[in-house]
């Protein structure tokens, strides 16, 4: 079974403690789905997937980005940890033989988001920030119930959540954190218009 392949991969290649995070992104992802009528299997799929390259060194982030083509900016190449989104979906493929779009989609945009993000996409993405080992403070409270309500709505939260983490530790922001947020925020604003809310 290619879940426990999977586990076994993880737990020679991140650390107990990152293990421990995975698995309760993979649970809280698969509670999402379940109350979003989503397909757990495909959304606890991705999230289980999620931070396979998290202890990757940045020399082979950059050197596996590069050989695959992707776009890496001026930010990526001064944090290059911030690819370990996407080489996690490269290493899925290619290490796993995952081929199912939306799942390598969701394990690629786990991190800075894109605008117009699939539900499997923004359940993996809440669930990575959301997990009850973040913590318990009253604002993640907050947001844990957001992410019930609404996963548009949750999603422009979390990213507003993480840009104030950004700017009070002065961490560089990626435009797609900011993209992702604008479009998620419009999408919301227009469900509320045309529900009258």
């Amino acid at each position: 079974m290619v879940r426990e392949r999977v586990i076994s991969w993880l737990k020679e290649n991140v650390k107990a403690s990152r293990v421990d995070h995975i698995l309760r992104v993979e649970q809280m992802a698969r509670e999402l789905a379940i109350h979003h009528q989503l397909k757990p299997e495909k959304v606890a799929q991705a999230a289980l997937m999620h931070d396979l390259a998290k202890y990757f060194p940045s020399k082979k982030l950059l050197h596996m980005a590069s050989t695959e083509g992707l776009d890496v900016d001026e930010v990526m190449s001064a944090n290059p940890h911030l690819l370990h989104a996407d080489v996690s979906a490269i290493v899925a493929r290619d290490t796993f033989g995952v081929e199912d779009k939306e799942i390598l989609q969701a394990i690629a945009n786990h991190t800075l988001g894109r605008p117009d993000m699939s539900p499997v996409c923004c359940i993996v993405f809440l669930a990575d920030t959301l997990e009850p080992g973040r913590g318990d403070t009253p604002e993640l409270q907050t947001l844990r119930q957001a992410s019930r309500k609404n996963i548009y709505g949750a999603v422009w939260q979390v990213c507003d959540y993480s840009l104030q983490f950004l700017v009070n530790s002065r961490g560089m922001i990626h435009p797609r954190t900011i993209a992702t947020r604008n479009w998620f925020l419009q999408k919301w604003k227009s469900q509320q218009s045309a529900s009258g809310t």
